[in-house]
C-alpha cells in the first residue's frame, strides 16, 4: 500500500485529495489502482485566477491567500505521513506574468514544490483518470475538461489519444472577461458568451472531425462544474459509465440560471458561490460541444486532474517504468504532428531508426539515458518538419513548430531539447550566441549536441529520401566509429552526405567516421569532396 496525494491548484479553488492506493490489478489494457481509498480531502477556494486573464498577473494578496492554503495542505500531509505527492498549477499560474514569483513563494512560505503544467500535461492527466475509471472499448471518445483557465480537448479512439487541445475558454476567463456583476445575464451578454466560445472552438473542432474515422460515440466532461451540472440535469436512465449530463435538460438549466443573479441561484440551487457564478459560462461551453457533435448526454464520471495525478504517482511507485510505452506515446504524437504538416513520413521513421540504432551503439560513449533516447527520435521524426514553412531555413522553422506544438508525453524542457536537436540537424553546429541554445542548461547543452551530431549522421544516410541506405550497424573501434552499410549499390552520395556531416560527432563525442559495405566488406573513409563520379555538379546536402 502506499499513500498518494494530489494538490490541483486551479483558477477557481485549490483542492488537495490523499489516498491509499494498493497494488494495481493487472489487465489486458494495464495496471488498475481504482478505487482509491481516501484519506483526506480538502478544497480552499482561492481564485487564483482573479484578473490575471484580464491583467495578465496574479495579485498579490491572492499568492499569499494561496500560500496560506497550501501551508496547510502541507500540515495535513506531513501529518498523514504521505509518501509521495504532486501538486500542480494549471492556466492561471502559467499566464501569469509573475506566476514563477508564486512558485517560490509556495517552495519558501508552505514548503510545496508547486509545478505549472501545460494544457497538453493537463489533458495527459485527465485521460489518465477517465481510462482508469472507464472501460473504453473501441468507441471514439471526446474528453472535455473544462477548468477555471482553460478547456482542454482531447479525443480517443478507444484508450489512445489520437488528439489534444488547449483552449482559452475557461469559466473565470470567461466570467471576467464578459459576464461583469453578480446579476442576471441579458441575451446580449448570453450571444457575446456563445460567439466567442464558437469562434475560439471552431478549428478545434473541425480538427477533431478530420482527425477521427467516424463521428464521435460519447463526450466525456470533467471538472468541477460538470459534477454539478449532472446532479442538476442527471439522465433520466442509468448509464454504465455511473452518471451523466442530459444536454436537453442542460440548455433548459441555462435559460433559468442566466435569468438569476449570482445570489439568486446559490439559494435556488445550493451552489457555493464560487459554483453559481461559473456554472453559466461551464454550462454554454458544454452546449456547444454537444451541439457541435451531435450529443444528447455528456458522461461524467466523476473523475479529474487530481485523480490523474493520483494515478500518474500510483504508475510511479508500483510499476516499473515502460520507456517502450514512453516511447509509443511520444512517436505517435510527433506522426500527428508531421502528418498536420505533411511531413515525409517514410523519410522521418527511416532517420529516426538509424537515429535510434546509432544510439544505442553508442551508448557507451554518449552515457545518456533510455528517455533521452525517446528525445532523439522524437526529434528525428520531425527534422523536416519545418519544410512546410519552406525549405530554405527549414531546420530553423522545424525548431519553431516543435517548441510551439503540443505533443503529449514530453516536458516543456523535454521539448525544447527535442526542437533543439531538429534545429542543429544541419547547417552550423550549436553556438552559444544562438539564444534557443544559450537558454538551455548546461547538461542539456551537452545532449543536444551529441544528439544532433547522432541525428546529422542518420540524416545523411538517406540524403535523397529515396532509402538507398536499408540498414546501418556501428561499432566503435578506437576513435573511430565503423558505419557497416547495406542497401543498394549507388551510395555515394549518402556517403559523401557522411563525410560532410560528421564533424559534430567529432566535436560532440571524439569520433571519425568509416564505412564498411556490408555486402563486400570494402571499407573507406567518407570525404567531404563530392563523388568523382557525378558528372553534375554536387548540390549542399539537403537536409
Amino acid at each position: 500500500m502506499a499513500r498518494l496525494a494530489a494538490i490541483d491548484i486551479g483558477s477557481n479553488a485549490i483542492r488537495l485529495r490523499v489516498v491509499d492506493v494498493d497494488p494495481p490489478l493487472l489487465t489486458d489494457d494495464g495496471p488498475r489502482f481504482y478505487p482509491f481509498r481516501d484519506v483526506l480531502v480538502d478544497r480552499a477556494p482561492v481564485r487564483l485566477g482573479h484578473d490575471v486573464f484580464t491583467k495578465g498577473r496574479l495579485e498579490n494578496g491572492v499568492i499569499g491567500a494561496a500560500c496560506e492554503a497550501l501551508k496547510r495542505f502541507r500540515a495535513a500531509m506531513d501529518a498523514a505521513k504521505v509518501e509521495r505527492y504532486r501538486a500542480v498549477a494549471t492556466s492561471a499560474a502559467r499566464e501569469a506574468q509573475n506566476g514563477d514569483l508564486f512558485v517560490e513563494r509556495a517552495e519558501r512560505e508552505s514548503r510545496v514544490h508547486v509545478e505549472i503544467i501545460e494544457g497538453v500535461e493537463e489533458a495527459r492527466l485527465v485521460q489518465l483518470a477517465v481510462v482508469e475509471r472507464i472501460a473504453m472499448g473501441p468507441r471514439r471518445s471526446l474528453l472535455v475538461d473544462i477548468g477555471g483557465g482553460s478547456t482542454e480537448l482531447t479525443l480517443l479512439e478507444g484508450r489512445l489519444p489520437v488528439y489534444s487541445r488547449s483552449l482559452p475558454v475557461g469559466t473565470v476567463r470567461l466570467l471576467e472577461a464578459f459576464l461583469e456583476g453578480r446579476g442576471p445575464i441579458d441575451l446580449g451578454h448570453r450571444k457575446l458568451l456563445e460567439e466567442y466560445v464558437d469562434r475560439v472552438c471552431a478549428d478545434a473542432f473541425r480538427e477533431i472531425e478530420d482527425a477521427s474515422d467516424g463521428p464521435v460515440d460519447v463526450v466525456i466532461g470533467t471538472g468541477g462544474n460538470i459534477e454539478t451540472l449532472a446532479d442538476l440535469c442527471p439522465m433520466p436512465i442509468a448509464f454504465p459509465e455511473g452518471r451523466a449530463i442530459e444536454v436537453r435538460s442542460m440548455r433548459r438549466l441555462l435559460d433559468e440560471l442566466s435569468a438569476k443573479s449570482v445570489d439568486e441561484r446559490v439559494t435556488a440551487y445550493g451552489l457555493r458561490p464560487d459554483r453559481a457564478d461559473t456554472i453559466v459560462p461551464a454550462a454554454t461551453v458544454l452546449c456547444r460541444v454537444a451541439e457541435a457533435f451531435g450529443r444528447e448526454s455528456i458522461t461524467a464520471p466523476g473523475v479529474g486532474l487530481k485523480e490523474g495525478v493520483l494515478v500518474d504517482l500510483a504508475r510511479q511507485h508500483f510499476v516499473p517504468r515502460d520507456f517502450g510505452g514512453e516511447a509509443t506515446a511520444v512517436s505517435e504524437a510527433c506522426l500527428r504532428l508531421g502528418r498536420r504538416y505533411h511531413f515525409d513520413e517514410a523519410h522521418g521513421l527511416l532517420v529516426a531508426r538509424f537515429a535510434t540504432r546509432l544510439f544505442d551503439e553508442l551508448a557507451m560513449r554518449h552515457r545518456m539515458s533510455p528517455r533521452d533516447r525517446i528525445l532523439l527520435h522524437a526529434a528525428a521524426l520531425l527534422h523536416d518538419v519545418g519544410d512546410f514553412v519552406r525549405y530554405e531555413g527549414h531546420h530553423k522553422h522545424s525548431y519553431y513548430l516543435i517548441v510551439h506544438a503540443d505533443l503529449m508525453g514530453l516536458s516543456p524542457a523535454e521539448r525544447e531539447i527535442v526542437a533543439n536537436v531538429a534545429r542543429y540537424h544541419r547547417k552550423s553546429p550549436p553556438q552559444l550566441d544562438h539564444e534557443n541554445f544559450r537558454t538551455l542548461s548546461r547538461e542539456d547543452r551537452a545532449k543536444v549536441k551529441a544528439m544532433a551530431a547522432i541525428l546529422r549522421v542518420a540524416d545523411a544516410l538517406d540524403r535523397e529520401h529515396r532509402a538507398k541506405v536499408a540498414g546501418v550497424n556501428g561499432r566503435i573501434e578506437g576513435d573511430t566509429l565503423v558505419l557497416e552499410l547495406s542497401g543498394t549499390e549507388d551510395r555515394s552520395l549518402e556517403e559523401w552526405t557522411v563525410g560532410a556531416k560528421c564533424g559534430m560527432l567529432k566535436d560532440a563525442l571524439g569520433l571519425d567516421v568509416r564505412i564498411v559495405d556490408a555486402a563486400t566488406g570494402a571499407s573507406r573513409t567518407p570525404t567531404s569532396v563530392p563523388p568523382a563520379s557525378r558528372k553534375t555538379p554536387v548540390p549542399t546536402p539537403r537536409s
